[in-house]
C-alpha cells in the first residue's frame, strides 16, 4: 500500500458516532476545505516518513476531540499542528477556524519530542474520532468492530514505514502492539493523563537518553 492508497483507505472510513477528519466537516471549527488539508497533510507526512528511516512508531488510542480530530494527526493539536510539519519538512494548513485549542496529551507528547532527533511517526489503534452519541465534542474508547479495522490499518502502516521499533503509550495500544507485532521490538510506556505524566516522562527520557 502506498502513502496514496493509505490515506484514501482512511478517507473512506465510516463508522457511526464517529468523525473522520479526512472526510467528515465540522460546521462549528472547520474551514470549508479542512477535510481536503487534513489528507493532504497526512499525506506529505507520510511521503516523508515512508523514504526515512524510521526509528520509532509512538501509538496512541484514538484521536481526540481537542487534538486529533481537528489535525487529523495522532497525538497533535493545533497548537504543536507546526512542531509536526517542521520535523517532516512538510507544508500544512491549518484545517481549523478561530483560536488554536490545545491538548492536555498533546502537550506532554510535544514537549518530550522537541527534545528527539530521531525520526519519530506518530499513529493510533483507531485512527479516527469515536465519540458519544448526539455529542460530537466527547470521547469514547473505540469499540471491537472499530479495532479491527484500525489494527489492519497498523500493520499496513508498520509494512510500510518500517520502523526499528514500536512504542505504544498506554495498555490499550501495548496489547495491540504486542499481539499484532511479536516480532517486532515493543517497549511500552505510561499514558500521560490520568497522573501518569511523570512516569511517561521518566521512560520517555530514559528510552531516548534525553537530560
Amino acid at each position: 500500500m502506498t502513502p496514496s492508497e493509505f490515506v484514501e483507505t482512511l478517507r473512506r472510513l465510516d463508522f457511526e458516532s464517529t468523525f473522520n477528519p479526512y472526510s467528515d466537516h465540522c460546521s462549528i471549527y472547520d474551514h470549508k476545505d479542512a477535510p481536503r488539508r487534513r489528507c493532504e497533510a497526512l499525506l506529505s507526512i507520510l511521503k516523508a516518513a515512508a523514504t526515512s528511516e524510521i526509528d520509532s512508531l509512538w501509538i496512541g488510542r484514538d484521536l481526540g476531540h481537542r487534538g486529533g480530530r481537528r489535525t487529523g494527526l495522532a497525538l497533535t493539536d493545533d497548537v504543536h499542528l507546526a512542531a509536526h510539519a517542521k520535523r517532516w519538512g512538510a507544508r500544512i494548513e491549518r484545517s481549523t477556524k478561530g483560536d488554536a485549542m490545545a491538548e492536555r496529551t498533546a502537550a506532554v507528547i510535544w514537549g518530550v519530542l522537541v527534545q528527539i532527533d530521531v525520526s519519530v511517526f506518530l499513529w493510533n489503534v483507531f485512527p479516527l474520532h469515536p465519540h458519544e452519541a448526539e455529542n460530537p465534542f466527547s470521547n469514547r474508547a473505540h469499540n471491537a468492530y472499530e479495532r479491527r479495522i484500525g489494527e489492519d490499518l497498523l500493520c499496513q502502516l508498520i509494512f510500510l514505514l518500517k520502523p526499528r521499533r514500536l512504542v505504544p503509550i498506554g495498555n490499550n495500544a501495548a496489547s495491540t502492539a504486542r499481539r499484532l507485532c511479536a516480532n517486532e521490538e515493543v517497549i511500552q510506556v505510561r499514558h500521560p493523563s490520568y497522573g501518569g505524566q511523570n512516569k511517561f516522562l521518566r521512560q520517555t527520557h530514559e528510552l531516548y537518553n534525553l537530560h
